[in-house]
């Protein structure tokens, strides 16, 4: 049976999570500049005003939380929809997803690559490689 938590505590916890410069995002950011790239945060004059922009290789990096965005990945534990209120949670992940394709589309559309990279992804070995392969798609 699952914890019950006071609406007041539920609105605090919601209210605490971060839509920018959440810790993935700066382990990101981080680890790009690191390496040598600089970018832009945010642009609001692209569609969903992508997490980091790297406008001199027209390629944009997102970075989407496992749960808030639903990640695919069966393997993912991130991912997983609460047990309690799932009409609720069903419709509201369910948009998120959409207004992320529709953005994707929306961004491909104007010429920019797009790069996600999911929460569960950020901690992993190979991300170094995988950055510099997509932003030097070239060599």
């Amino acid at each position: 049976m699952a914890d019950k938590i006071s609406k007041e505590r539920r609105s605090a916890n919601m209210s605490a999570i971060r839509s920018k410069h959440s810790k993935p995002e700066m382990q990101v950011r981080r680890l790009l500049h690191s390496l040598g790239y600089r970018f832009r945060l945010h642009r609001k004059d692209l569609p969903g005003k992508p997490d980091i922009v790297l406008p001199g290789r027209q390629a944009v990096i997102e970075v989407r939380g496992c749960f808030w965005h639903v990640h695919p990945d069966p393997k993912c534990k991130d991912a997983r929809p609460p047990a309690s209120n799932k009409g609720y949670w069903s419709s509201k992940l369910g948009r998120n997803v959409q207004r992320d394709a529709a953005n994707l589309a929306a961004l491909e559309a104007l010429g920019w690559r797009v790069l996600v990279l999911w929460e569960c992804e950020v901690a992993s070995p190979d991300l170094a490689a995988r950055l510099s392969h997509f932003l030097n798609p070239t060599g």
